[in-house]
């Protein structure tokens, strides 16, 4: 997937554990998990709003565009 996640990445700049944005967003852990393994098919603005809002990011610091290789 072109997409790739670096939630964890941000994470751990601001020394935060999962739990805690979990909590601070109000979403379930395994969710945030989820998210950082980048096994979801999306996120919702609304998600990525309070994560950024917690983590004190842009969307762009944890979410970065790769294009595949042409096969």
């Amino acid at each position: 997937m072109p997409i790739i996640i670096e939630l964890d990445v941000m994470l751990a700049r601001r020394k935060m554990r999962s739990k805690e944005l979990a909590e601070r967003i109000g979403i379930t852990e395994q969710n945030v998990s989820l998210l950082k393994s980048g096994k979801v098919k999306g996120v919702r603005f609304e998600t990525l709003e309070k994560i950024c809002e917690v983590l004190d990011c842009q969307p762009g610091d944890i979410l970065i565009y790769e294009p595949e290789p042409d096969s």
